[in-house]
């Protein structure tokens, strides 16, 4: 971590994507990691480096009757949303209409959601409860032809707006409308519509740097991922420093096991504008290599100031926002609560919402976990008298901001869960066969 604190210094105190600060990254993992023997790959990746709206977008009704809805009032193009005219049948997508009192939807949210959607067609999708990025990445896989995204219904949450959700698909054009274009649409299934975006979208190429042990069944890979770079306001050291700096020690130390299962350790670019580097990653994978991957464990921020541990909820017992994972999430639960529970160390769920890169992964099918400590979120009461620190603070009160320094961690959560790191990377690294 202090490595790469002197790396966002010596580079204008960030390391985010498409930055130098996010190449030197880059380069120092990519090099201990082949000085330790493990093959290494930089895997290139996308992001936006810059985007502009030429014209107004269009989204018109063509049949059975003829509407023209007004854009910039009704309805936004979604930056950084690529050009594309389309003009196909709109098909709901796992819509909750009328809305629930307060924000519930989880339409695009899993993959299910698209179960029987036809490919070509354009997705209309209600907000909610997990990221807009992720229901564009789901629509996606679906072969979806066109997005339109519109607001949920209740007070507050009725108007549409332009937000930048720094996923795009190409040739996939995206609006964001309000609640009643959506509505209206919802209203008559089987509508035609016309949706037009006319914008320019310039990308650029950053590196993922994925290692693999040179020993172990390929076929059996177990992955270990954290995300690589910051946000532009500062150099990142908890988010995400301190999951990088403790999967890469992970791997420095094992580097001279003879491990039974492949282990491949992932340094992901550009999650912080849309998980990126991991999604474009599992959606490059064939059927074949996904069906490879066994588990993946994912570890974002375990270092926050005012911590709690927590382990991602893969049986979804606290029945709280997504669902539980595919099959053997829970078990990967339950074994990096065997490792707080053998210390006498309390730890709480928490919520796959969609936040980081376990996200592409559990998409696809393949079980995940891993630890947190907490972001901008307000720490309970309860995790208080579990974990010491102060209720009602957050839990990294530098969360996205330039004082995410090396002053910026807690040494207790790091040290600890450095350790339920190596233990349960160690552990799936010789036996597997808890996960079905």
């Amino acid at each position: 971590m202090n490595a790469l604190q002197s790396i966002a210094t010596a580079n204008g105190g960030t390391r985010a994507a498409g930055t130098p600060g996010y190449r030197a990254s880059r380069d120092y993992v990519a090099n201990k990691l082949r000085k330790a023997g493990y093959k290494v790959t930089l895997d290139p990746i996308n992001f936006v480096q810059s985007w502009a709206e030429n014209s107004p977008p269009t989204l018109t009704q063509t049949a059975p009757n003829s509407k023209a809805y007004v854009p910039n009032e009704d309805f936004f193009t979604f930056p950084p949303s690529p050009a594309g005219d389309v003009t196909a049948q709109v098909q709901a997508v796992d819509l909750t209409l009328p809305p629930a009192p307060t924000p519930s939807s989880t339409s695009g949210c899993e993959t299910a959601d698209f179960n029987g959607f036809v490919a070509g067609r354009i997705a209309l999708i209600q907000r909610g409860t997990c990221p807009y990025a992720t229901k564009v990445r789901n629509a996606g896989f679906a072969g979806a032809a066109g997005v339109i995204i519109f607001n949920e219904g209740q007070p507050g949450r009725t108007d549409a707006f332009t937000v930048d959700i720094g996923e795009w698909r190409a040739g996939i054009p995206m609006v964001f409308a309000d609640f009643a274009v959506g509505n209206e649409l919802a209203a008559a299934p089987g509508t035609t519509v016309r949706l037009k975006v006319d914008a320019t979208l310039k990308l650029g190429t950053d590196h993922n740097v994925i290692a693999e042990t040179r020993l172990g069944n390929p076929r059996n890979v177990v992955m270990v991922g954290a995300h690589l770079d910051s946000v532009p306001a500062g150099p990142g050291i908890n988010d995400n420093g301190s999951g990088t700096a403790a999967i890469l020690e992970t791997a420095l130390q094992m580097r001279l096991y003879p491990v039974r299962n492949k282990v491949r350790f992932a340094f992901w670019a550009a999650e912080e504008i849309g998980l990126l580097g991991s999604d474009q990653y599992v959606e490059g994978l064939s059927a074949a290599e996904r069906d490879r991957i066994r588990l993946y464990l994912n570890f974002d921020m375990i270092a926050s100031p005012n911590y709690a541990y927590k382990l991602y909820d893969g049986d979804n017992s606290d029945g709280e926002g997504s669902p539980a994972g595919p099959p053997g999430s829970a078990q990967i639960e339950r074994q990096l609560a065997n490792f707080f529970d053998r210390r006498g160390l309390g730890h709480v769920g928490t919520d796959f919402d969609g936040r980081s890169d376990y996200g592409p992964f559990i998409a696809v099918g393949i079980p995940a976990g891993g630890i947190f400590t907490g972001a901008e979120g307000l720490k309970t009461a309860e995790e208080q008298a579990l974990f010491g620190g102060t209720a009602g603070v957050a839990y990294d009160v530098c969360y996205h901001q330039a004082c995410d320094t090396t002053t910026n961690i807690n040494a207790t959560a790091l040290d600890v869960n450095a350790d339920a790191i190596a233990d349960s990377v160690a552990r799936f690294a010789f036996n597997t066969t808890a996960i079905p």
